[in-house]
């Protein structure tokens, strides 16, 4: 979890440190996170109108990106990166390239290294042991043909902890496609 206070150590001393959530809480949460903070001269509440300062949003998201380790857009989804993890993505490469023999070899890795994953993504890797195993059941469209299908689903209206989902299946079936 990321706290975002005075003294993180990102925010700093910064008398400019606007925090902008406009479009996350309603004008009474406003109301009291201003009414914490007004004695803190190094925080500052505001409350603004985010279709005239989109830029100001955009490098707040960026901002809690970077704090928090997380990989969303400026309007909440995911990035085509999140869910990602680079020693696993070296071996998925590996393994859509190999012939049949080692590509079992291969899934035996991604499951000892996904085993090894300690961090707040180990849940991602669960998604590549059985990305890997459908692509050793069903051959090598299974991701395409996966992604094809995530895709027509996230183009509907669904709820944004489906989208996340999908998004983050999507994304870890890339490397695989």
């Amino acid at each position: 979890m990321c706290w975002l206070n005075s003294m993180h150590p990102g925010v700093g001393i910064a008398r400019d440190f606007l925090l902008y959530v406009s479009q996350l809480f309603t004008f009474k949460v406003y109301e009291s996170l201003a009414a914490a903070y007004k004695n803190k001269k190094d925080v500052v509440i505001v409350n603004l109108d985010a279709d005239n300062y989109k830029d100001l949003g955009e490098k707040f998201v960026t901002f809690i990106n970077e704090k928090c380790g997380t990989s969303r857009y400026a309007k909440g989804q995911l990035t085509s990166t999140d869910g990602l993890i680079a020693e696993l993505d070296s071996l998925v490469k590996e393994f859509v390239t190999a012939g049949s023999d080692e590509k079992k070899a291969l899934y035996a890795k991604i499951e000892e290294e996904v085993g090894k994953v300690t961090s707040s993504t180990s849940r991602y890797g669960k998604i590549y042991v059985k990305d890997a195993k459908s692509s050793l059941t069903k051959g090598c469209d299974y991701a395409k043909n996966e992604i094809q299908r995530l895709e027509r689903i996230l183009s509907k209206s669904i709820s944004p902890t489906k989208a996340d989902e999908f998004t983050l299946k999507k994304n870890i079936l890339s490397a695989f496609a």
